[in-house]
């Protein structure tokens, strides 16, 4: 059991971690001929581009000069470096069954965006305790999520928390350092009228199904065609850490994935889909005041690994969390017709 100061030293650890995942990044774009859009590895999970390879070399070199291993002995699962077979932890070849803590990583959530230096990524961490196999989503008790910015941008967003404690946002001056807190909320509209909901649908793959699942939900709740119609706004943010922070900051009223049902649905096998690395800061969310859980209404208990798929919804306040719950749930019910 871990002491309040020692739960805040662990999620200042991961925001220290994150800022070297960022400032690495910035570095390797000032240098020329980085070719960050070339594929570097296809993995069960996903692709693995070159920009990837950049983000882990400074997070295994971060753990090895600054996590203390003596003191909290960790596992660390983040893709492209971890193996069933050998499991990362520090220190070094510590056996898993010896570890306090399980580390789970997404160096650069929204790679796709970021290569192209068109929207910024983020990095993503969430620890829980221990546990083994049995060590799931539910159990992460600290985390943190920073924004890996886009060549033009003066400041970068950094939110963390400890489970209970509320949530930490930082603003980071780019070019000082300088550290600013403020402190966002998020939307408590009560409709979806004039604001932006969305389904991620980010590729083919699915685009069509999820497209009149979508469809039959704004008809169900009375907004699809209503006074001409353009009442809901649509972003396909492709990063789950970036989704979660517009609901955080009060951009977006609601975001859903569920693409692993639809690809279930179609039997389409190996499709991209979110994966626990990608929601395991779910916890800011909830600490800001929002609703994640699953389809059917329930927590996300994902185990910590890499490749199980993981199907969520969020909601800016659970007002319309309740409003939305049982129209979805009715038509996953019903095929999503």
């Amino acid at each position: 059991m871990m002491t309040p100061g020692q739960l805040h030293r662990l999620r200042r650890l991961l925001c220290s971690l994150q800022d070297s995942t960022r400032d690495a990044l910035v570095a390797a774009r000032r240098r020329p001929a980085r070719h960050f859009a070339k594929v570097a590895a296809v993995t069960s999970a996903d692709t693995i581009y070159a920009i990837d390879r950049v983000s882990e070399a400074a997070i295994t070199a971060w753990f090895d000069r600054h996590w203390p291993a003596a003191e909290w002995p960790v596992q660390v699962v983040m893709e492209g470096i971890e193996d069933d077979d050998t499991p990362l932890t520090f220190p070094r070849g510590t056996p898993v069954n010896r570890t306090l803590l399980k580390v789970i990583l997404d160096p650069i959530d929204g790679t796709r965006g970021i290569m192209y230096d068109k929207r910024s990524a983020w990095a993503l961490a969430g620890a829980a305790p221990q546990r083994g196999a049995r060590t799931h989503t539910g159990d992460i008790f600290v985390a943190a999520m920073s924004e890996l910015p886009t060549s033009k941008h003066a400041v970068a967003d950094q939110f963390s928390a400890v489970r209970g404690s509320g949530l930490v946002a930082e603003r980071i001056d780019l070019a000082t350092g300088q550290r600013k807190r403020w402190r966002p909320r998020p939307s408590q509209a009560r409709d979806f009228d004039h604001g932006f909901a969305s389904f991620a649908r980010f590729f083919p793959e699915g685009k069509a199904w999820l497209s009149t699942l979508e469809e039959n939900l704004w008809k169900q709740l009375g907004v699809f065609g209503r006074n001409g119609g353009q009442l809901v706004f649509d972003d396909q943010y492709i990063s789950t850490g970036g989704q979660l922070c517009e609901l955080i900051v009060g951009h977006d009223r609601m975001v859903a994935d569920i693409r692993p049902i639809a690809f279930e649905r179609l039997g389409l096998s190996g499709a991209l889909a979110c994966h626990p690395y990608d929601i395991c800061t779910a916890l800011l969310l909830r600490e800001a005041g929002g609703v994640i859980e699953d389809p059917l209404g329930r927590p996300l208990r994902a185990p910590l690994d890499t490749t199980t798929p993981v199907s969520w919804i969020a909601w800016a306040n659970p007002h319309l969390a309740r409003l939305v719950r049982p129209v979805l749930r009715r038509l996953l019910a019903q095929g999503g017709m």
